[in-house]
């Protein structure tokens, strides 16, 4: 089933204002045709409220929304070749799944509404549970049928607006995968709006990182876990451990010498912001390592906590000045250390970030909203 070719979704200075408050400032994006684009943020950080105005269901204040060459920024929603899936499958209860999924094509008079809904449940996996009514199905398999609603039109643009949050640890994580199989069969624009961060790290080809209505930064999920551009996306991609720190003098082999709390420390010169002196270093739990094997980046202190979670174990380690770092060890048959021994943590030079300290260390912590 070829997909329909119509060109990147491109955002103009698109905003969103609501009497004296604005959801979304000015807004540039470009997400190109056939990838898997993710908008992720905290709950009010304005990507549900950009996925609104994407299909139709909120006017922007400002700015154009434009498929290829084309503006459909006053286009009516039921107008756009756009379809969304929410997290509420929004499933007609009285009808069976075949008619759920051709309940659009019929509407619209179309002769082959029985052909196309048999081809769209295919795709998903679930042709044999075509006559069976919603309530006879799981709460994943009821997903799947939304979603082979929404792609059963060859939409130009497919929105998927915490399509997952319904559904427990383990159908989320099958439900992934049948998502990007189902993209990279149809080659479809998929927008995923989610405030879970593994979710968009496994799903999408890039990630829009949103905060307070603003980008924080785009990019592929590599990038923005290892080279974070600020300390509300480091937090929020994950974990990080943060030293105060001020930049000391240039080392060997493209390194620079940083200070924190007493103890010379090396980062890779490229990873320091310009024109920035006082830094936070951060380092991802995963990189470092208890022993002084990995890397000449060494700080000493005393193990507070030990939580073994199977594949891996994660310690506290509280540092001389109070500050605990998290480190996060996979369980490779080497023996653990336990609650209260004293151990050195050290990391590899280029696995240090370095981020402006005029931003507040805990910006973007989960919770935070």
């Amino acid at each position: 089933m070829a997909a329909r070719t119509s060109g990147d979704l491109k955002l103009v200075g698109l905003s969103k204002s609501f009497e004296s408050f604005t959801a979304v400032h000015p807004l540039d994006l470009v997400i190109p045709e056939g990838s898997f684009f993710a908008l992720l943020g905290p709950s009010g950080c304005g990507k549900t409220t950009t996925l609104r105005m994407v299909a139709g269901l909120e006017q922007p204040t400002e700015g154009r929304i434009l498929i290829g060459d084309t503006d459909i920024t006053d286009t009516r929603a039921h107008q756009r070749n756009v379809n969304t899936v929410f997290q509420s499958y929004a499933l007609f209860p009285h009808m069976n799944v075949m008619d759920n999924v051709a309940f659009g094509l019929r509407r619209r008079g179309d002769k082959d509404a029985t052909r196309k809904a048999n081809e769209a449940l295919e795709l998903v996996q679930l042709g044999e549970v075509a006559r069976k009514k919603p309530s006879q199905l799981s709460g994943g398999m009821q997903q799947r049928v939304a979603l082979a609603r929404a792609v059963v039109n060859r939409p130009d643009v497919l929105l998927l607006d915490e399509p997952l949050g319904a559904l427990d640890l383990k159908l989320r994580r099958q439900m992934q995968i049948e998502l990007k199989r189902i993209r990279q069969e149809l080659g479809l624009t998929f927008i995923h709006v989610t405030h879970d961060q593994e979710e968009a790290m496994t799903m999408a080809d890039t990630i829009a990182v949103m905060n307070a209505g603003r980008l924080e930064q785009l990019g592929d999920p590599a990038t923005l876990y290892e080279h974070p551009a600020s300390t509300f996306v480091a937090n929020f991609l994950g974990q990080s451990n943060l030293l105060r720190a001020t930049v000391a003098g240039p080392g060997h082999h493209g390194e620079v010498l940083v200070k924190a709390h007493e103890s010379l420390l090396r980062v890779e010169a490229d990873h320091i912001p310009a024109q920035c002196t006082d830094i936070w270093l951060g380092v991802r739990p995963e990189k470092l390592r208890l022993g002084e094997h990995g890397g000449p980046n060494r700080l000493e202190g005393q193990v507070t906590d030990v939580s073994f979670s199977g594949v891996a174990t994660q310690y506290l380690v509280r540092m001389p000045w109070g500050q605990e770092m998290t480190v996060v060890q996979q369980n490779d048959g080497s023996d653990r250390a336990r609650q209260g021994d004293d151990v050195t943590v050290s990391w590899a030079a280029e696995h240090g970030f370095a981020l402006d300290a005029a931003q507040a260390a805990d910006a973007g912590v989960e919770g935070e909203g």
